[in-house]
């Protein structure tokens, strides 16, 4: 078995206070994808910056405090690459992956975005860009007999069913129909899956990210923006996919939960 979770920590120093590392000794990942982590390597301790047993990969964001990527594996990966080629977000802190055996696996940090300010634009370059390397490196990959998996806070609930309130959002970045049409021809045009839904095809949810602001986790009136993103050949291999949704308010060590699945070898 293979099995990837993938989590934005909502700044990694802070969730290590409130229960990552618990969280990470217990969990049975053979890779750890986190995003929006806010911290340059040496400003983590060193049982967070490298944990026994844990082979880690920090790409952190030129802008202090901002973004972040990284990725905890117990095997040693391969390769390595930040960024996806795209100048303006090479040192963005915003992608990173790595070859394992067979695969290759990202951790991925798409802008939040908000409409009618430059962070929408930003996100839109962000996509316009990330999707001709998302269909380059599945044919780099299927040309050497690899598959790939890309994790990460996608910021886009792609369908109604992936927010509880999606009535109230369509004007809003995360729910704009223009996002909504690139996620899908993320599905469409370069052939990945969205392996949390194919395996849970007909229920609203299971959503990871819920405001800290109201009643929202109380209420599960959350998001399903963390997306586990796969090859053909890949998701036709999971078997199991779950949220790792915390048991009361406050046990959550960030307002996103852990998203895991499992893919048969």
């Amino acid at each position: 078995m293979l099995t990837v979770t993938t989590v934005n920590v909502n700044g990694l120093r802070a969730a290590a206070k409130k229960g990552f590392l618990p969280w990470l000794a217990a969990t049975g990942a053979d890779v750890v994808c986190l995003q929006e982590v806010r911290a340059e390597p040496e400003q983590l301790s060193e049982e967070v910056r490298a944990p026994a047993g844990w082979h880690t990969v920090h790409a952190p964001a030129a802008a202090k405090g901002r973004a972040g990527v990284a990725l905890y594996t117990r095997r040693e990966p391969e390769r390595v690459q930040v960024g996806f080629g795209c100048a303006e977000f090479e040192d963005s802190g915003r992608y990173v992956e790595i070859d394992l055996p067979g695969v290759t696996v990202a951790s991925l940090y798409l802008p939040s975005g908000e409409v009618g300010t430059e962070r929408q634009d930003e996100k839109e370059r962000f996509m316009a860009a990330f999707l001709p390397y998302l269909i380059e490196l599945r044919d780099r990959a299927a040309a050497s007999g690899r598959e790939v998996l890309v994790c990460g806070d996608w910021n886009i609930a792609h369908q109604e069913a992936d927010l509880k309130n999606w009535k109230a959002n369509q004007k809003k970045a995360g729910f704009l129909p223009e996002e909504r049409a690139w996620l899908t021809r993320v599905y469409d045009e370069a052939r990945y899956v969205d392996v949390v839904r194919a395996l849970h095809p007909d229920v609203a949810g299971p959503y990871s990210w819920w405001s800290y602001r109201g009643k929202a986790f109380d209420t599960d009136a959350g998001w399903r923006i963390d997306l586990a993103v796969a090859t053909e050949g890949l998701a036709r291999r999971a078997v199991k996919a779950e949220v790792e949704r915390a048991a009361s308010y406050d046990q959550r060590w960030s307002d996103h939960a852990p998203v895991t699945v499992t893919f048969e070898r």
